[in-house]
């Protein structure tokens, strides 16, 4: 079991998909609904902890922040795991209010049964998820002890139900996942000084890129992004300094908790096992991070003492709009669109698709757009193995293709690119029976998506 994840995601996927098809729409509603969902919980926690035009704020920062917008329209499980860290921290704080509350009626009592239920089943399945979201039952059980001691019991018991809920898929998929897992990936001899300049480097990274930049840090060079970073932590650290100032104490610690601090505790466990994973995949292994940071900002927005709050608000908003409109209107998404517009074209030809690369993103992106009734074979090979492969292939049949597609990838993500040497042994196989009729540059959003597309027609 190569993948890396556990199970929950990809099963929502499976009978989300079972029941609506697997058309574009269908495949992302199931994450905007979690991206819905997810706005609506920060408005319970924000209205729970900040009032009415707190939670609208906290609502609105999750919404228009550029790196989770980036994520809400990705079919992977992050949105989901920011869905259920806020699901979870709001049943919790819920629970915690009831319970320290001196009034009592059957109303509440029935809350408390429903906010039980939902902590327990919300914190299995963000567990279930993703498994870094095993730091937030340390997080709980920080805030249980801070906020309702007494009782902390109680709370024990509902997170030990929410991990005996995961044990029969950590039994049998977990342990399977450690037996396959690269554990040595991340690992790095650097030297003491130079591995925490990097440690550093990444705690940076996280903050520039979840809090500032969002999807632009797949093409931007690191050092800016570096440099967002620390402007995002010194104005950080400002907010704190000013709600400590304000005496916003018990909302300053919850902020922290939910976000800064389970940052931290991640870099610990970096530095102590000498691996670097924090800005993995631009920030989002601690994605669950984000709502705790932008609470943060939105608790410094409605309680700190600010001149022009208005304005600052409406500041922050538009420039998260900016930053949006920007990546989605002046960056390419439609690479792969365009490998099936030309497909199209003759529908009825038989094709051949050769490509240097097997990465999952590049193969099932590709097979997902393209026509599923025409003619159409692939052939996914590392670079050093396209050439030979792919004239083995021909010298079976050589009349079996009247087209053939060749997708170079800039960066084939588990290969090296293709060297001049092996691109010229690929068109070397090709010029025996077929004409180049064009070549075109295709461009995403990042260096990932780049290819150079050379069609080639059968020569008649």
């Amino acid at each position: 079991m190569a993948e890396p994840h556990p199970f929950l995601f990809f099963l929502e996927q499976h009978f989300w998909l079972r029941i609506w098809g697997n058309s574009e729409a269908a495949m992302r509603s199931i994450i905007v609904l979690f991206s819905l969902g997810s706005m609506g919980c920060a408005y319970g926690l924000g209205r729970r902890l900040l009032g009415f035009q707190g939670g609208l704020l906290f609502a609105a920062l999750l919404g228009l922040n550029p790196y989770y917008l980036f994520h809400s329209l990705n079919i992977r499980m992050y949105c989901s795991l920011v869905f259920w860290v806020l699901l979870s921290s709001l049943s919790l704080l819920e629970l915690i209010t009831l319970n320290t509350s001196e009034t009592k009626n059957s109303y509440s009592n029935k809350s408390k049964i429903f906010l039980t239920i939902s902590l327990i089943l919300s914190a299995a399945s963000g567990l279930m998820t993703f498994y870094y979201f095993g730091v937030f039952f340390l997080i709980f059980a920080t805030l249980v002890l801070w906020l309702d001691r007494q009782k902390w019991w109680q709370y024990a018991l509902y997170l030990i139900s929410s991990i005996i809920i995961t044990i029969p898929w950590v039994w049998w998929g977990t342990r399977q996942q450690l037996r396959n897992a690269d554990l040595g990936r991340f690992s790095s001899q650097d030297s003491f000084i130079a591995a925490m300049t990097r440690h550093l480097q990444e705690f940076l990274d996280v903050l520039g890129i979840h809090l500032l930049v969002g999807d632009w840090s797949s093409i931007l060079p690191d050092y800016l992004v570096t440099i967002a970073g620390l402007f995002v932590f010194i104005g950080l650290v400002y907010c704190i300094w000013q709600l400590y100032k304000n005496n916003q104490n018990k909302l300053l610690i919850i902020s922290l908790l939910l976000g800064l601090f389970p940052l931290l505790l991640m870099l610990l466990l970096d530095i102590v096992t000498r691996k670097f994973t924090l800005a993995f995949g631009f920030g989002r292994s601690v994605i669950f991070v984000l709502p705790g940071c932008l609470l943060l900002l939105a608790t410094f927005l409605e309680k700190g003492v600010i001149k022009f709050k208005n304005i600052t608000i409406l500041s922050l908003i538009l420039l998260c709009l900016v930053i949006n409109m920007a990546d989605f209107s002046l960056r390419s998404r439609q690479m792969f669109h365009q490998i099936a517009d030309i497909i199209n074209e003759q529908p009825n030809q038989p094709t051949l698709i050769i490509m240097n690369s097997q990465a999952w993103g590049h193969v099932l992106r590709l097979a997902y757009y393209l026509p599923t009734t025409f003619p159409i074979s692939l052939l996914a090979q590392n670079s050093d193995n396209l050439s030979p492969i792919l004239a083995e292939n021909l010298s079976k049949d050589s009349e079996q293709y009247q087209r053939i597609l060749w997708l170079d990838s800039e960066r084939p993500v588990w290969g090296k690119p293709s060297t001049e040497e092996q691109k010229q042994g690929v068109k070397t196989v090709l010029d025996d029976n077929y004409n180049l009729q064009f070549f075109q540059r295709l461009v995403g959003t990042w260096k990932l998506d780049n290819f150079m597309m050379n069609v080639y027609e059968k020569i008649e």
